[in-house]
């Protein structure tokens, strides 16, 4: 299965950012050529476009499924308020609605459960979350950054929001003792924990070695009661969403 994203700038022309009529028809045109490919499954808006009338990009959107370059439409972080929106606007035309939502979520980041899980339900829409280890910070004790990715990851995101906050260490802390019990990786469980919330349809795994595959795989095995699940989310606090305004 290919997907891709549309939004963020790939060059200096007036159509190589956001989601205007002109942005999607040529950005998807320049990703099949640098795929190689006549379509993609999946297409992405990346991120909500505030200089961009809803209706112009969904019915962009809906052009491109219709000429065969697009199988299926999807969004990535936002609010949920906004992905209502398009939605809405897609319905009320006939146009192509959305079938996934591309999400940050993880036992560090469940902002996601407050609104928009909730509207995914109701819709019938999948997530396919990002980030489900937290940059791995999830996937290994607390403070351990033995990884390229754990020691270049920023302690922000680019509008200065923590991406870590203290009370993560507790979270962390109760994933490596459930993980003992289990006998099994971090990453198994963490990974196992994002599985079992009934909207999410595949975790975003950015694997780098082998084992990252291997441990996403057996992750399907794990079954957490719910007196471990009860443990791994006592100590969330409420933050503030990042990677988006």
């Amino acid at each position: 299965m290919l997907a891709t994203k549309l939004f963020n700038r790939m060059g200096d022309g007036p159509g190589e950012s956001g989601t205007s009529r002109r942005a999607v028809m040529e950005q998807i045109d320049a990703s099949l050529t640098r795929l190689g490919t006549d379509y993609v499954d999946l297409y992405q808006v990346h991120r909500f476009d505030p200089n961009t009338p809803i209706e112009e990009t969904m019915e962009a959107l809906h052009d491109v499924v219709k000429a065969g370059k697009v199988r299926y439409i999807g969004a990535s972080s936002m609010w949920a308020w906004q992905f209502a929106k398009m939605q809405e606007a897609a319905r009320a035309n006939g146009w192509t609605t959305f079938v996934s939502m591309q999400d940050q979520y993880s036992l560090i980041m469940r902002e996601e459960e407050r609104e928009m899980f909730p509207l995914l339900a109701d819709e019938g829409v999948s997530s396919i979350p990002w980030s489900p280890l937290a940059a791995g910070v999830t996937a290994r004790p607390w403070g351990q950054k033995s990884t390229a990715r754990g020691t270049a990851n920023p302690d922000t995101d680019p509008k200065g929001r923590p991406l870590w906050i203290p009370e993560d260490q507790s979270v962390v802390d109760a994933v490596e003792r459930v993980a003992q019990a289990h006998d099994v990786s971090m990453a198994q469980i963490a990974l196992a924990w994002v599985l079992r919330n009934p909207v999410v349809a595949a975790p975003i795994v950015g694997a780098t070695k082998e084992h990252h595959l291997a441990d996403a795989v057996a992750a399907l095995d794990v079954v957490l009661p719910d007196k471990e699940v009860a443990a791994l989310e006592a100590a969330y606090v409420q933050r503030q969403p990042t990677y988006f305004s």
